[in-house]
């Protein structure tokens, strides 16, 4: 068994003055920092009183879900030999709300991506879409949560 530790702060910015002192009366902004990366702006949603030019936590939450299941699919690829060229994801997510309490409920992976037929094994797009689910089983987020996570992926050969 391994066992891998990350580290980092959050740091709120968004005292306006008087903290905490009423709902309406403090700002939403912090940035993430973590050792030796580029610092992070966070805020809430603009629907949470929050500041919309900053990444929020239910965006941070689905960027982890893609980015992993995007990582796992690339190791699977490169050792299937599957030569991906170019990979996006128009991902989306639902956040519900019952009685003042919020679940991400839903996440949905749309992940577009194009393979070098030159470079690839002879079945390179019927084996990609194995490993789209494949993916699915081993990104370290999505085996953490309890949101269902769907993918639909489209994979073209140029």
């Amino acid at each position: 068994m391994a066992n891998h530790q990350f580290e980092g702060r959050l740091e709120w910015s968004g005292n306006l003055g008087t903290g905490t002192s009423a709902y309406d009366q403090y700002g939403r902004n912090f940035e993430v920092i973590t050792p030796g990366k580029y610092p992070i702006a966070g805020s809430a949603d603009p629907a949470f009183r929050g500041d919309g030019q900053r990444i929020n936590p239910e965006d941070f939450f689905i960027n982890a879900l893609s980015s992993c299941h995007m990582l796992w699919y690339f190791h699977l690829c490169a050792d299937a030999g599957v030569v991906v060229t170019d990979y996006r994801d128009n991902y989306s997510g639902t956040l519900e709300i019952v009685g003042g309490v919020g679940r991400m409920t839903h996440v949905q992976l749309r992940p577009h991506v194009i393979i070098d037929a030159e470079k690839s094994v002879a079945n390179a797009q019927m084996l990609s879409m194995e490993l789209h689910h494949k993916a699915h089983e081993k990104c370290f987020i999505a085996n953490s949560v309890t949101t269902v996570v769907s993918c639909e992926p489209v994979v073209e050969i140029r």
